[in-house]
């Protein structure tokens, strides 16, 4: 029998540096709407607000800019640039790519990978009924992420890579409320019903119709009255 370990692993969140936490903070907090677009940002009193050295907030917002969520005017400062439309619009050609996705994991699905599938629909039925928040978005990303390695379609998986980060911070805002998580497990249960079926244009058209759901309750949470009026694709 092996002896108990003298010491415990260090937990992977802490081996993260300082400025890749405050970039998640940060990045969370503007997909949250808890900055308004066109908001000024100061490095200070963000630093002030997370505890930390101006040094990691200035690496964050760098990062930050390089993915659309802020910009940077000479002489002016640092802006948050997040609005409903770019939040639709972002959540539209995720839905474009990811539903083709599904489409040819309908085909390609085996009896093994079905197993694997149920087996994560389990366990988010029983995160779902408990509210188990951190779970739920785990194991919502597991799921997603099975149906891209089950398609084969690492290109288009590539073209996903780019808002990942706009994806889990939509994913912790909306599982908060307990109807969204309920309804997306329902949606979730359909999609892997079609999925199972080798059903290739149901799956297509629930993943879609799954994500804009989703995209237009994170637009109207975030941003309410600024929502209305934008072009839904439905």
């Amino acid at each position: 029998m092996s002896e108990p370990l003298a010491i415990e692993p260090v937990s992977p969140h802490l081996l993260r540096s300082l400025r890749e936490h405050a970039h998640e903070r940060l990045r969370r907090a503007i997909v949250a709407g808890n900055f308004r677009d066109g908001e000024r940002l100061n490095e200070r009193h963000l630093a002030d607000l997370l505890g930390v050295s101006t040094t990691p907030v200035k690496d964050a917002i760098r990062k930050l800019e390089s993915e659309g969520l802020v910009r940077t005017e000479a002489r002016r400062g640092v802006f948050v640039e997040f609005s409903a439309r770019q939040a639709l619009e972002m959540a539209l050609g995720r839905a474009a790519l990811e539903s083709v996705m599904a489409h040819i994991a309908a085909n390609r699905i085996t009896a093994e990978e079905v197993t694997e599938i149920s087996r994560l629909i389990d366990d988010m039925a029983h995160a779902t009924d408990h509210s188990e928040l951190e779970d739920l978005v785990i194991l919502n990303e597991t799921y997603h992420g099975a149906i891209h390695r089950i398609s084969g379609c690492s290109y288009l998986e590539r073209r996903l890579d780019g808002q990942r980060m706009y994806d889990h911070a939509q994913r912790i805002a909306l599982l908060a409320e307990p109807a969204e998580r309920r309804q997306g497990f329902i949606e979730h249960q359909g999609i892997f019903t079609a999925l199972k079926a080798h059903d290739p244009a149901l799956a297509e058209q629930r993943m879609r119709s799954h994500i804009v759901r989703s995209a237009k309750s994170h637009v109207r949470q975030v941003f309410g009255a600024d929502a209305e009026g934008l072009a839904y694709d439905e």
